[in-house]
């Protein structure tokens, strides 16, 4: 029987193995901010901008514990060549029309082997010598599952044809035999799968639903009267300049709640363009305040809309 002081890893390859996760964090953390401007659905570009931040701390608390562990800070690390093919190749799919494949190499293949592989590190790391790593693990193995479950629910609002769920499962196969053949991240081999759970807690600022709701158009929004009263004065002061012209080309698209702050898209359709903008609204003591403007599309207008 091994000693509980004995561990199951040495110092040197908990080490790799934290230079490992990096690596492969580090570089799915590189390509989803370089897919949210190549993304044209609304859903999964609010999704990937979501996750990126969470991957930027997987990888920010991995390279911490490297000189804990008597090792270089902040060093990736691909166990294989083999695995730096694996990401290349999860990289590819760049076409706006491919954000399927994007979300599938992801949420479907990435994510759930990392989720595996930490489960594994994490009930084979000694629990006397290697609690700084274990709460690492433990922090990481929420975030998987809680991406997991936002990326198969936008998939889901995406892959609604027989062809689109056939890509998916291509792609995901041919992602699945080069991880096969990398063995894993690691290079270990792969780890257990871990059964789904079906009670995977949804945090309000990472609801995947409130993205999908915003590509829904609906003929009213449920929106507070004082925050009504701020998105009027907003678009007031957009058509100061020639109200009456400029009035039956903007109206409000989309409206959804994220946290404590509320999401509202507009359209302003003009005789050689349609914008959308959207906007991010948070409450403060002066009342409700624009936290963030941004210009989601432009496009030409379509043939049957009114041109002055």
């Amino acid at each position: 029987m091994t000693h509980l002081l004995a561990g199951h890893f040495s110092v040197d390859h908990s080490a790799r193995l934290m230079r490992n996760y990096r690596y492969a964090v580090e570089r799915a953390m590189r390509a989803l901010g370089g897919w949210i401007a190549l993304t044209p659905e609304l859903s999964a570009k609010l999704l990937l901008g979501r996750h990126v931040w969470d991957l930027a701390q997987h990888a920010d608390a991995f390279g911490k514990r490297l000189p804990e562990l008597r090792a270089h800070a902040q060093v990736s690390e691909p166990a294989s060549d083999r695995v730096v093919a694996f990401m290349d190749a999860l990289e590819e799919p760049e076409a706006p029309q491919q954000t399927v494949e994007r979300l599938v190499g992801v949420y479907r293949v990435l994510k759930p082997h990392l989720l595996a592989s930490y489960h594994d590190h994490l009930v084979r790391a000694n629990p006397v010598y290697e609690p700084p790593t274990r709460r690492i693990l433990v922090g990481c193995i929420d975030d998987e599952r809680r991406h997991i479950a936002a990326g198969e629910t936008i998939l889901g609002h995406l892959c609604v044809t027989p062809a689109l769920t056939e890509r998916a499962g291509a792609w995901q196969r041919r992602l699945e035999g080069l991880l096969t053949a990398a063995g894993g991240v690691t290079g270990d081999g792969l780890p257990p799968a871990l059964p789904e759970r079906n009670d995977v807690p949804v945090e309000t600022s990472d609801d995947a639903r409130e993205f999908i709701r915003l590509e829904t158009p609906t003929a009213s929004w449920p929106i507070p009267e004082e925050l009504r009263a701020a998105l009027g004065a907003f678009g007031d002061s957009l058509l100061a300049r020639d109200r009456e012209a400029l009035a039956r080309w903007l109206r409000l698209v989309a409206f959804a709640r994220l946290g404590h702050q509320r999401l509202v898209k507009w359209r302003l359709e003009g005789p050689d363009a349609s914008v959308t903008v959207l906007s991010r609204w948070a409450p403060g003591p002066e009342g409700w305040r624009v936290a963030m403007l941004d210009v989601a599309r432009i496009e030409a207008p379509h043939p049957a809309l009114p041109r002055r």
